[in-house]
């Protein structure tokens, strides 16, 4: 079961790859702006460990998918203004935040994906192909609540996962992204719940 609510969309692979072919040339000016993240450059250090690599190779999927999902509500017609508004922060968040990854792990000259058959227990919150259609084929309101409903748990995967970066890491360009990722997601989650409450 894990495994099949760990499967990536074509579309979520896409968008990784799309983004993260955005990375060369880019630097850390090219992020200012941003809602978070903004103070982490592209670069990381040589002082790493398997930790940060993990961080990296599993957090560039999870945001690919979080951009994914707010490509679909942007999409629709009839959203709440605060949910295409909170759409569009997470999406400009996490983009630049796939480019730095991709970037570290480049760096590190670690693949930027995960070795195949990796069961990627850790990948907390992930929406599986079914999760994901009902998503796009939801329409205004009911859209607008899935949406928060999905985000949410898959926000509070994030979290974790920066959390056992924040204890197991080593890079710090790493744990500065990590400790970013906690706090703007954890912000970004209660943001979440209150307009759930309003729907």
């Amino acid at each position: 079961m894990n495994k099949k609510l760990l499967t990536l969309s074509t579309t979520a692979i896409a968008a990784a790859i799309a983004l993260a072919g955005c990375a060369s040339g880019s630097g850390p000016e090219s992020m200012s702006g941003m809602t978070h993240g903004s103070s982490s450059a592209l670069a990381a250090s040589t002082e790493y460990n398997s930790a940060d690599v993990t961080f990296a190779q599993m957090m560039i999927p999870h945001h690919a998918q979080a951009v994914e999902m707010s490509d679909m509500i942007l999409a629709k017609q009839g959203i709440p203004a605060p949910v295409t508004a909170l759409a569009t922060k997470i999406k400009e968040a996490q983009g630049p935040e796939i480019q730095t990854m991709t970037g570290w792990l480049e760096g590190w000259n670690k693949p930027t994906e995960m070795a195949s058959g990796h069961d990627g227990h850790s990948m907390t919150g992930m929406l599986d192909e079914t999760a994901l259609k009902e998503l796009e084929a939801a329409h205004g309101t009911e859209a607008a609540k899935l949406f928060l409903k999905q985000m949410i748990a898959h926000h509070e995967g994030a979290i974790m996962m920066a959390n056992a970066e924040n204890t197991d890491g080593k890079d710090p360009k790493a744990l500065e992204l990590s400790k970013e990722i906690v706090s703007a997601q954890d912000a970004e989650v209660k943001e979440m719940q209150d307009l759930l409450a309003t729907l």
